[in-house]
């Protein structure tokens, strides 16, 4: 462990710990600095790693005391993840998230392409907010510099590709890139590869 963060890095971990145990107790480790906004609206799970700079968020656009962003167990982020909540996002069990990756279930208008859309004159901040809840299933990988934007549901076992943006529900068992994110290939479970999606 000495050869991996060395003498300082090892007196940071144990005070990473000691700090987590103290404010996170169900959680694994959590690295400072960490910023997190409204701390009564989430459930960390347990087993919960973050890395540095993470900012975890949650304004709930309904005043009835339940809890809009909610991590399953044994979730590790690595460092400037922001994640933040204002309808639900649900986190499932064994996700890993590389580093400066972006979800948000919410964002300031509406721009669907309906009656609801917001007007471009409007300063961006007074716009009202828009959300619909995003699900992350049990078992995805998301790559670097990933963003999850409102609506979309990742499948359980899904990889998403660095530099991806998800705008669009993503199924179980793929792997995805590009922005917006699309299926390049599929898991087969009889073969035990990842075979090529041919479009």
């Amino acid at each position: 462990m000495i050869s991996t963060y060395g003498i300082i890095g090892i007196l940071k971990m144990c005070f990473y710990y000691i700090n987590t145990k103290l404010f996170f107790p169900s959680a694994r480790l959590v690295r400072l600095p960490i910023d997190i906004r409204n701390k009564k609206y989430i459930n960390f799970g347990t087993n919960l790693t973050t890395g540095f700079g993470c900012r975890i968020e949650s304004f709930p656009k309904f005043k009835n005391g339940n809890k809009v962003l909610i991590f399953g167990d044994d979730v590790q982020m690595n460092d400037y993840v922001h994640i933040t909540a204002m309808e639900s996002v649900k986190i499932g069990n064994n996700v890993l998230m590389a580093s400066k990756i972006y979800i948000s279930d919410c964002s300031h208008g509406s721009y669907g392409g309906n009656e609801n859309d917001s007007d471009p004159d409007m300063i961006p901040i007074d716009r009202p907010l828009f959300s619909k809840p995003v699900v992350i299933e049990d078992n995805v990988w998301l790559g670097e510099f990933v963003s999850v934007l409102p609506g979309v549901t990742i499948g359980k076992g899904t990889i998403v590709g660095a530099n991806s943006v998800v705008s669009k529900s993503l199924p179980e068992y793929v792997i995805a890139v590009g922005s917006p994110a699309k299926p390049v290939k599929k898991y087969n479970f009889e073969t035990k590869i990842w075979e090529r999606i041919h479009s």
